[in-house]
């Protein structure tokens, strides 16, 4: 019969300490892009980042070109609701790869018309590393699966 042992090791302490700190990344991230508070950003990427957003219509850039860029150009969409389903971290050592889901619905406003809503369905694909502020993104890839709405 098997038996369940209470004691954790260690190691397995550390991997869950990685999968929550990421996973808290990666909630701040879309806490900023939908509320607009783009200075949370600076708690989501290293100042080095490399960003790409062209599988959506936007830019790859920098972190800070990046930056400028989102705070000029989302609040055409004043409504946006991120949520994140799978998330897929692997751990090695100071550096980690995640592959977390999307679904991102954002609210158009239309002239003489209903607003339209926009969504878009996607991979986030995060290159990590681990700072002395906790796990900061280097790389963020967006791979957009499908779109509605445009």
């Amino acid at each position: 019969m098997f038996q369940f042992s209470a004691r954790v090791s260690r190691v397995d302490l550390n991997e869950i300490s990685d999968r929550l700190e990421i996973e808290d990344l990666l909630t701040r991230y879309t806490r900023a892009i939908d509320t607009g508070e783009w200075d949370l950003l600076d708690a989501v990427f290293t100042p080095d980042a490399e960003i790409d957003y062209t599988a959506s219509g936007g830019i790859a850039a920098s972190y800070a070109e990046m930056k400028s860029w989102l705070a000029e150009m989302l609040p055409i969409f004043p409504q946006r609701l991120h949520q994140l389903g799978q998330v897929e971290s692997r751990v090695d050592g100071d550096e980690a790869e995640v592959a977390a889901y999307f679904f991102n619905p954002m609210l158009l406003p239309q002239q003489d018309k209903p607003d339209l809503v926009v969504e878009f369905g996607g991979i986030y694909h995060h290159g990590l590393v681990r700072t002395p502020d906790g796990w900061r993104s280097r790389s963020l890839v967006e791979q957009v699966v499908w779109r509605r709405g445009l």
